[in-house]
């Protein structure tokens, strides 16, 4: 027997088996059982979410030789005709190769003759916004008054292109997109009825790209099982789609988060031996930005995201305003990666686009690769004059004799503890990312033995992980030279931590900055001159870094 596509072998018989569009269902089904039937439906919607599908269960539900009904029996011949495409009283048209008016008068030639076979003569047409005008003109009035034994379903993915004249004389419904969940949902049911073993991380890989569409979603499930040889795995899917590893976006996230444009390019190099389609990469880019931007302001509803604790860690390294400035960034330049002649540089600007306009530029102040520590860098290395060179000696100047140690140089022994200044030991450290930004929401308590105790926030207790505690040991462990343990406790803060304390500073930079702002002659002159209000929503602290560029 022949090999089936699964977008054919699994194509609905009847309504019972259709999945989603139940705001469509529900009225047909009330309007077959009810009797209430109008003489033509017009069924929107993008592709392969069920449009010819459904019309096709219509016309099937008014000639079973059972009766009209919303349960067609599907065994009798009026049923099996009609499912094998060969029922003589189901007209189905292509309208995209049959667009000229000869064609639809020839059709119409034929409509006041009765059904040969069933109750009804079905004319479905599909795509029918093909059609031109002087076919719609030829259509009208039979479509205002058909024959009672007559019923038209019309089909299309751009209802605007019909006339308001056509639309006006039909029932229509708008079928909606499918849900990914809902595509993932019916991949698996095909997977578990035909056997074929599959990783669950592929099937969301396949419900996304199908976009929509649960047609596009089983041809690809098709196409992912050949490429598998008969089984559904992660990488084989991510391959066949031309996607990339998860990893690969959140190692390019933590880079942007620490303003570390090392770790970034490095990332980007790594990613490059894929030859990926940059294009999707920033789309992926994007998604999780969207994520992590819905983590920090409405984080309800979230718990089941398997990438959950990923995002948290970036929601946390980064601020809300950063976030939406670096999505802006991404959708903007989507459409260069588009036009770009070369698109792993055009991804790379946009990366660094990304370092180059931080609304908080004092992340990256003090050893960061953002724009403030690349202009740093420029200025160091400008200031480094090279030494003009000495003019050789006549003769050579004696060899000086090595100077022999009579005792070893031992390591000065290390001075008395001091509890630190912990913001600027935060600083010192050189800690990057989630890591520092755990650090700076910590309150320093004391020193015990080898073991200094922190304490933090329960607020931020989701940022608490060992792998970052780990970080932070080896940073005091390089800085003081002797190995320290950290301890962090999780509760009422006694001290106030770095973060508070620069919460405090920003603020009152900020009312400084409302207040010099709400005094200027030139703004109360304006303020008088035009009867304008000033929105102190809008007055931003000046950037230090910025006005000495």
């Amino acid at each position: 027997m022949t090999y089936q596509a699964l977008a054919r072998k699994y194509r609905p018989r009847h309504f019972g088996e259709m999945v989603g569009q139940e705001h469509v269902l529900r009225a047909l089904i009330n309007a077959l059982d009810n009797d209430r039937l109008h003489h033509a439906f017009l069924f929107t919607g993008t592709r392969g979410v069920g449009k010819t599908t459904i019309a096709r269960i219509l016309a099937k539900s008014l000639n079973c030789e059972t009766g009209v009904s919303s349960k067609p029996c599907g065994t009798c011949s009026a049923c099996r005709e009609i499912d094998e495409g060969r029922f003589v009283d189901l007209i189905e048209v292509d309208a995209a190769s049959r667009t000229k008016v000869d064609d639809t008068r020839e059709l119409l030639d034929n409509v006041q003759y009765s059904p040969t076979r069933g109750r009804y003569k079905v004319y479905l047409v599909d795509e029918v916004h093909m059609l031109s005008n002087h076919s719609f003109n030829a259509l009208l009035k039979t479509l205002e008054e058909p024959p009672p034994h007559v019923k038209f379903l019309f089909a299309t993915t751009d209802p605007q292109k019909l006339p308001v004249t056509i639309l006006s004389r039909c029932l229509q419904f708008s079928l909606k997109r499918m849900p990914g969940a809902l595509i993932e949902g019916h991949l698996r049911h095909v997977l578990d009825s035909e056997n074929v073993e599959a990783d669950q991380a592929a099937l969301p890989l396949v419900a996304r790209a199908a976009d929509g569409s649960m047609r596009d979603a089983l041809s690809l499930l098709d196409q992912a099982i050949a490429f598998g040889g008969g089984a559904l795995r992660e990488a084989e899917v991510r391959a066949m789609l031309g996607t990339i590893e998860r990893r690969h976006v959140e190692e390019l996230l933590n880079g942007i988060a620490a303003g570390d444009g090392d770790a970034l390019l490095r990332a980007l190099d790594a990613l490059d031996t894929q030859a990926p389609d940059y294009r999707l990469v920033n789309e992926e880019i994007s998604g999780a930005l969207q994520r992590v931007a819905r983590l920090q302001l409405v984080p309800q509803g979230t718990e089941d995201w398997e990438d959950r604790d990923i995002m948290l860690s970036l929601a946390s390294a980064m601020s809300p305003e950063d976030v939406q400035l670096y999505y802006q960034v991404s959708q903007l330049g989507q459409r260069e990666l588009g036009l770009a002649l070369d698109p792993r540089s055009a991804f790379e600007m946009l990366l660094l686009r990304m370092l180059a306009f931080r609304p908080g530029s004092g992340a990256t102040d003090g050893g960061g690769t953002g724009a403030a520590g690349a202009k740093a860098a420029l200025a160091a290395s400008a200031e480094r004059k090279p030494e003009p060179a000495k003019k050789a000696s006549a003769s050579p100047a004696p060899a000086a004799k090595p100077v022999h140690s009579a005792t070893p140089v031992e390591d000065a022994p290390p001075a008395p503890w001091k509890d630190p200044d912990w913001h600027g030991l935060v600083d010192a450290l050189g800690l990057r990312g989630v890591t520092q930004q755990l650090a700076l929401n910590c309150a320093y308590e004391r020193r015990e033995g080898n073991v200094l105790h922190v304490t933090l926030a329960p607020q931020h207790a989701q940022m608490l992980s060992e792998q970052l505690v780990g970080r932070i040991e080896t940073a005091l462990t390089r800085f003081y030279r002797e190995k320290l343990k950290l301890k962090v406790h999780v509760g009422e803060l006694a001290a106030e931590t770095p973060a508070q304390k620069e919460s405090k500073r920003q603020a009152a930079r900020q009312q400084a900055a409302e207040e010099s702002v709400a005094t200027d002659p030139n703004v109360k002159a304006m303020q008088e001159m035009f009867g304008a209000s000033l929105e102190a929503e809008s007055v931003r602290p000046l950037d230090r870094t910025r006005s000495e560029r």
